[in-house]
């Protein structure tokens, strides 16, 4: 693995992606068609990117739950835009056995086990979450429900990219219920931006925030948000989006309550999710020829110490003195792998840790013991330097810090460099193409004009950003009046 090369960004991105996940260990394509294999050290990120989500769910009151993979076709029928919207992308079981052949060619789907209902493998799972709902809530002394869900769904993708686009992928989707309009717009409103600081302190990827255009909006929902990455090809990805269902799914499935006053009322609702889509922005707003480019709040080994050794001798006298600093290290709660392999060079090992994007490399040899020094080398730069070894588990606690901050000011560095105002359809259109980016455009709000971008451009609208302010202007397609500008852009 880490004698290869990558393709380079500049001359095939999507190749050097594509390279990166297998070199690095992240994932590799499966026997099913589309479905992916999450590797120890990718699910391991994943881990790490759950776990701290999870945390912040819990500390906004929200519960985990386990809603079935299969939901009754029936229930999709349910809300019409909803299935309308995922209709496409459903794998469908029809039948419940499977049995010899008679002929001895092997095992066929027994016809006479048909289903007298089919199920749809969950691409989302509002439908049966809200036929449950309705069992749990009756009075206003029910609501809030807050639940989350940490799943896999299913949506039958043509063209699929490891963690950008599976038929197969793992999220986690909030499902909550309110007694008001109001508590529920807030409820969306606050989990978008939970996903905004987590991508922001924790991935080290700025984001920005807006509502969806009615095109954009996720089917069913009155209102959708969304924060909005900036790769390094200037391509936007969708990290996370959180929806107000409005009465909708409540109104599709009954759900009712008695108000204070003894009055019924349907519910309120929204939902909220990010996936392992998050993995694939990690790659692409930090990595760089040489591999991986982990910001430390999400790598599994933060610290990597290799030990430059001739026989069992030396080995020894180095793993003393490193293994009084790993345990100073983890005791600071830093997670560090000391690699003292004897079937791999010190050069292999550089070069492996390089790919897989390990924030720190420390080296040590036998002359550094004499000395009293170490070398200490940073992924995010590629610096190297000696340091003094006595208290360099300090040292190393602040660079850390040093690494997470300066990956985050460098992707938002980028971002502001790509970020452009045009008032021209014609600059747009040969822009777009030429320099991809985040651009910011005036629209007239119509979904004709939209989808006559999307036509012409293959750019989208990102969203409308929630700082965006308010300034008069027109439509660069079709001039007329527009009250304030929309980030448009090509995107994943």
């Amino acid at each position: 693995m880490a004698k290869k090369f990558l393709t380079s960004r500049e001359e095939n991105y999507s190749q050097w992606y594509n390279e990166l996940v297998v070199q690095a260990g992240l994932a590799e394509q499966s026997a099913v068609r589309g479905c992916m294999i999450i590797k120890p050290y990718g699910y391991a990120i994943w881990e790490k990117m759950q776990q701290q989500l999870d945390k912040m769910f819990k500390e906004t009151g929200h519960e985990n739950a386990y809603f079935p993979l299969l939901i009754p076709k029936s229930f999709l029928c349910k809300e019409a835009e909803h299935v309308e919207g995922f209709a496409k992308e459903c794998a469908v079981v029809t039948h419940y056995r499977l049995k010899n052949a008679e002929d001895g060619s092997g095992i066929i789907v027994d016809p006479d086990a048909k289903l007298e209902e089919e199920f749809v493998i969950r691409p989302t799972s509002e439908t049966i979450i809200w036929n449950t709902y309705k069992n749990w809530i009756q009075s206003y002394r029910d609501l809030p429900i807050l639940c989350n869900q940490w799943a896999n769904v299913m949506r039958w993708e043509m063209r699929t990219r490891m963690f950008l686009r599976t038929a197969e992928f793992l999220w986690q989707e909030g499902h909550t219920a309110h007694a008001t309009k109001q508590e529920a717009i807030e409820e969306a409103d606050k989990m978008v931006n939970i996903y905004a600081d987590f991508a922001q302190q924790w991935m080290g990827v700025p984001v920005i925030m807006g509502s969806k255009s009615d095109n954009e909006r996720f089917a069913g929902a009155l209102e959708t948000f969304t924060i909005e990455a900036m790769m390094q090809d200037g391509k936007a990805l969708q990290s996370g989006t959180s929806h107000f269902l409005g009465q909708n799914f409540a109104k599709a499935f009954d759900v009712k309550f008695a108000n204070k006053e003894g009055k019924e009322e349907y519910v309120w609702a929204t939902s909220w999710g990010v996936s392992t889509r998050l993995m694939g922005a990690l790659i692409m707003a930090h990595s760089d020829d040489k591999g991986l480019v982990l910001p430390p709040k999400l790598a599994p080994i933060q610290v990597a110490i290799v030990p430059i050794f001739k026989g069992q001798e030396q080995l020894d006298t180095i793993s003393e003195k490193v293994n009084v600093l790993v345990d100073k290290l983890r005791a600071k709660g830093i997670s560090v792998k000391f690699d003292n392999r004897d079937n791999q060079k010190p050069g292999f090992k550089f070069a492996e840790y390089e790919m897989k994007g390990v924030p720190v490399r420390l080296a040590i040899g036998a002359r550094d013991i004499e000395n009293g020094t170490i070398e200490v080398a940073r992924r995010d730069t590629l610096s190297k330097e000696t340091m003094n070894f006595e208290g360099i588990e300090d040292y190393l606690e602040k660079l850390l810090v040093e690494i997470q901050d300066n990956i985050f000011e460098k992707a938002l560095k980028f971002r502001e460099e790509h970020i452009y105002k045009v008032d021209s359809y014609d600059e747009f259109k040969r822009l777009i193409k030429e320099q991809p980016g985040f651009y910011l455009c005036h629209w007239d709000g119509t979904v004709e004009t939209e989808l006559k971008i999307k036509e012409d451009t293959k750019a989208t609208i990102r969203c409308i950003p929630f700082d965006s302010p308010e300034e008069e202007g027109v439509c660069m397609v079709t001039g007329k009046p527009s009250h304030k500008r929309v980030l448009m852009s090509l995107a994943y």
